[in-house]
């Protein structure tokens, strides 16, 4: 089962007797060890359920799942794979009641959480602060505060201000019965904590906890993991230093640095030996992450050859950048025999206001591209629509989702009888659809606007019933289309829009929706390459209760033959034959930094933070490239109206590139290769007739 394994895998793979931290450098097999050493924990022994693989992402999961059950078979459903949030709903689901939360509460998303703000402030505040505040609750959360701590530790009247906004959201939600994400995190991570009988459940329940991308992790994440793991400490951490480029959303290198610390028989094995990229390519990656100071020195290798040099190229502007770019992708392709698929070159920027000009110059090429990372399919208003219903099926007491259903379709109840149900339900301690039951609401509102409360409370009812009966995938896709025809949805999405086709794409959105539904409902989950894993059925209830946790429908996301536009923070984990970095200019990579203005002085412990980030990012973009890599920078670039000039950034002179072979001009190249077809086209005999 260990075949083809490295060294180094195989002493990752092999080593189960305590803790163990795997730097994983980029394109060495990360993958592949976690998933054998899943089958060799199975092979000594221990349970298939006993076993959890953490990941970030549902994508990541379903990839691990799918490797692990290529290895191991049926045993791998059994196996715990699964993102840091889905196991926190796992955990509050099963022992939330000891925090006072039931386990049919809602999970919010970001639109909710920013609603909720603004309504903390009596609706005063403008949407940029409301999402100024969710920033600044998700990061104290993230670091394990609570309102109580952020007012204790509040440094000005702003941030004072702030954590008495946070009070007044943690009320809302414990009344709404209501989480939101960094809640999925923080709540498993008090339960361990404060509650000795379920940190000692959870502790017998897991035998061995395997944490891909470790060096994503926040402070939150890392308690919950220590918690869960307790003294035995039987845990596999993999990740990579030189990867971390989630700084500023809580990640923190110290959870890598405390490890050794807290854990003194931590097992450390670097994997150094790169499967995915060339040598002159990850000499450009070793050479550009050297100058950052190191938790655990170590150099990538490679025995895929030397390859073709790391080009650079010179652009005036962006616009001529994206020209260049468009040429070096055509130039590639008539260069092979047969040409490589459009899905072969990646576009890589920094920020995503940088996609515009390649965007524009793809299109005047007639190249297919994808921008990844646009709307998900559960940001999309139909799709928010079901969602609110599901969750008022599921949670009673979510207000927010009361509100968004009960108007959509609307269903004869105004703006007033909604704000007097609203000022009811406040002063008698109820959730709204609570009210909707209470004897007194009949004096506070005209009989007509009470009747159709009552109608559509007791609708809500008859609906939770029926779709906790409902199995399997044939009865849940007959359910919701039922559902949907009673409250005339296809209509009030036509009713709504200007455009018959928009609303006749809104109308497809929604049935490839219910589709997906009754699939997951039948057990039947397909992923990204179109494989369909057999899973147990499940009622459609249970289905809507997990919703929350998907940010894609895996169906849409099969690989489309398309040039991919992505920031580098997107494409980490993600690799291209052939890949371009664009716009690497000072002040764009390395983003403008507020004391370095890049020459070699004295800066800020932030600053240079915040510089060695930008360094790790810049590696993770070179990383991604297997067979071809071209960085390119403009000479002058827009800013507001007027061109300012720009400097290439430095990331590029710590390449250490050969300057005699570097420098490219893919415009030249592709009219070389078009004169040289024309000359072998001159020189063919003419056809027989």
């Amino acid at each position: 089962m260990s075949a083809g394994l490295n060294l180094a895998q195989l002493q990752a793979v092999h080593y189960t007797e305590g803790p163990c931290l795997v730097l994983a450098g980029a394109g060495s097999g990360k993958t592949r060890v976690i998933t054998h050493k899943i089958a060799r924990l199975i092979e000594t022994g221990m349970a298939p359920r006993r076993i959890a693989a953490i990941t970030f992402t549902n994508k990541a999961a379903a990839e691990m799942r799918e490797r692990a059950a290529g290895l191991i078979g049926r045993q791998a459903r059994d196996v715990l794979v699964c993102t840091f949030h889905a196991l926190g709903v796992r955990m509050v689901r099963e022992d939330g009641h000891v925090l006072g939360l039931k386990p049919q509460f809602s999970i919010l998303d970001a639109d909710d959480v920013t609603g909720i703000l603004k309504d903390c402030s009596g609706g005063t505040t403008d949407l940029a602060t409301a999402r100024q505040w969710q920033w600044t609750i998700s990061n104290w959360k993230n670091a394990g505060w609570d309102s109580r701590k952020a007012l204790a530790m509040a440094q000005d009247d702003h941030e004072r201000s702030t954590a008495l906004i946070m009070q007044r959201y943690e009320e809302r939600l414990t009344a709404y019965q209501s989480v939101d994400f960094d809640d999925l995190i923080g709540m498993p991570m008090r339960l361990l904590k404060n509650h000795a009988e379920v940190r000692e459940k959870w502790q017998r329940i897991l035998g061995h906890v395997l944490v891909d991308e470790y060096q994503d992790t926040n402070a939150t994440q890392y308690e919950l993991l220590k918690m869960l793991v307790g003294s035995r400490a039987h845990f596999t951490a993999v990740g990579d230093d030189d990867q971390s480029i989630y700084g500023w959303r809580g990640a923190t290198l110290d959870n890598l640095k405390k490890l050794p610390l807290e854990f003194p028989q931590l097992k450390v094995i670097k994997l150094e030996q790169n499967y995915r990229s060339t040598s002159a390519i990850l000499r450009a990656a070793n050479n550009v992450i050297q100058p950052n100071p190191k938790l655990y020195p170590k150099t990538l290798f490679s025995e895929l050859g030397e390859g073709e040099p790391v080009r650079i190229v010179d652009c005036d502007t962006e616009e001529h950048e994206a020209e260049r770019a468009v040429a070096r992708i055509q130039s590639l392709r008539a260069a092979s025999n047969p040409p490589p698929d459009w899905k072969d070159f990646a576009i890589l920027y920094r920020a995503n206001h940088q996609a515009k000009p390649f965007e524009k110059a793809l299109r005047k090429a007639s190249i297919p591209y994808k921008v990844s990372g646009g709307t998900s399919f559960f940001d999309r208003a139909e799709i928010k629509d079901l969602c609110a219903w599901f969750r008022l099926w599921i949670n009673n007491d979510d207000d927010p989702a009361f509100l968004r259903a009960i108007g959509t379709p609307r269903r004869g109840i105004g703006h007033t009888t909604l704000g007097k149900l609203g000022e009811f339900s406040g002063q008698h301690k109820l959730s709204m659809f609570g009210a909707l039951f209470a004897h007194m609401l009949e004096a506070a509102l005209p009989k007509k606007a009470h009747d159709s409360l009552l109608e559509f409370g007791r609708y809500i009812n008859d609906l939770e019933y029926r779709a906790r009966h409902t199995l399997g995938a044939e009865q849940s896709r007959g359910f919701l289309l039922d559902w949907l025809k009673e409250i005339g949805y296809e209509q009030y999405l036509y009713d709504s829009e200007d455009s018959e086709s928009v609303a006749a794409a809104r109308w497809s959105n929604v049935l490839e929706f219910c589709d997906w539904m009754a699939q997951r409902a039948g057990g039947q989950i397909e992923d990204a390459a179109g494989t369909t894993t057999q899973a147990e059925i499940k009622s459609l209830l249970e289905v809507a209760q997990n919703i929350a946790l998907l940010s894609t429908i895996s169906e849409r996301e099969k690989e489309q033959d398309m040039v991919i536009l992505s920031t580098l923070h997107a494409s980490k984990g993600l690799e291209w034959p052939h890949v371009m970095l664009v716009g690497v200019t000072e002040g764009m990579l390395p983003f403008k930094l507020d004391d370095d203005d890049g020459r070699q002085q004295k800066v800020s412990d932030e600053t240079a933070q915040r510089l060695q980030e930008e360094r790790r990012l810049m590696y993770v973009g070179i990383t991604r490239a297997r067979r071809t890599l071209a960085v390119s920078w403009t000479k002058r670039r827009k800013k507001g109206r007027e061109m300012v000039a720009t400097q290439p950034s430095r990331f590029i002179k710590e390449m250490g590139l050969d300057a005699s072979t570097s420098r490219e001009d893919p415009r030249e190249k592709l009219r070389q290769l078009r004169a040289e077809f024309a000359r072998k086209a001159q020189q063919s005999p003419p056809a027989e007739p």
